[in-house]
């Protein structure tokens, strides 16, 4: 079967014709690019689209690059924060090989692009997901993303960087509490999870490397610390109180259970 009808599919938002070739075709090209567009790949289109559920398939998968290029340098994760995609946003970035510091259309770098066309939410949760926030050279036209926020008058958004360029580490603080920012990663990974465990992937009654649960301990594992504590309360049931670092491990094989084996 060609890629195209797996990259076109993704295009069209059909979630369950793109599962189905998946599932019957598992050696099909997820990172084929479509000429006529570009050089546009799935992720790219699942990514600009705000297919959130597209994009975990797409990250889930084991051969997909998240990084690809089009004609004009443009990544997936440039796109999904370009477009105000706030739920892509939450989800690329706890993916640690996303790079976020790529360069975008035309030399420009997403950042800078980001607070040019004003996605104040998508920058907040770029912020609050503690990846890299390079803030660019200032006077660069290519790079300086404060500079572009005041060209377009983006108040808020040259508000919120030049607080960020100041104090880092407190700004991210606060906007991971305003924005409920480990909760709401918790709940999103639990649907990523249960996403790809529903009949995309068939699961045996052992935790081996080839299995949906195996891959939940390696993501798991990736999460920042204090993420990995909010996974063991939810599977302790103890949504308040510490958790200690040794707990993690069966606390992950608690909810491997509850989630892949029935």
């Amino acid at each position: 079967m060609h890629p195209s009808r797996f990259s076109f599919a993704v295009m069209e938002g059909k979630v369950d014709e793109a599962v189905e070739i998946l599932r019957t075709n598992p050696t099909v090209d997820v990172n084929w690019k479509n000429q006529g567009q570009e050089n546009w790949a799935a992720l790219h289109y699942a990514c600009q689209t705000n297919r959130v559920s597209l994009v975990a398939l797409l990250l889930a998968h084991p051969c997909v690059d998240v990084n690809l290029e089009n004609d004009h340098r443009g990544t997936p994760f440039c796109y999904a924060c370009t477009n105000g995609n706030t739920a892509c946003v939450r989800l690329l970035p706890k993916d640690p090989r996303v790079i976020v510091r790529e360069m975008a259309d035309y030399g420009e770098t997403t950042l800078r692009l980001t607070a040019f066309y004003g996605e104040l939410d998508v920058l907040k949760r770029w912020i609050a997901s503690g990846r890299e926030v390079d803030l660019g050279e200032p006077g660069n036209d290519r790079t300086d993303a404060i500079d572009a926020a005041e060209k377009q008058n983006r108040k808020e958004i040259v508000t919120l960087l030049k607080r960020f360029k100041e104090d880092p580490g407190n700004i991210r603080s606060e906007l991971r509490v305003e924005l409920g920012w480990y909760d709401e990663l918790a709940a999103e990974l639990f649907a990523l999870i249960v996403f790809v465990s529903d009949g995309l992937l068939q699961t045996g009654k052992e935790v081996q490397v080839h299995t949906p649960a195996a891959r939940f301990f390696a993501i798991a594992n990736r999460l920042p610390l204090e993420l990995q504590m909010v996974l063991c309360r939810v599977a302790a049931g103890r949504p308040q109180g510490n958790i200690l670092t040794k707990d993690r491990e069966p606390a992950f094989k608690f909810l491997a259970m509850k989630y892949f084996f029935w």
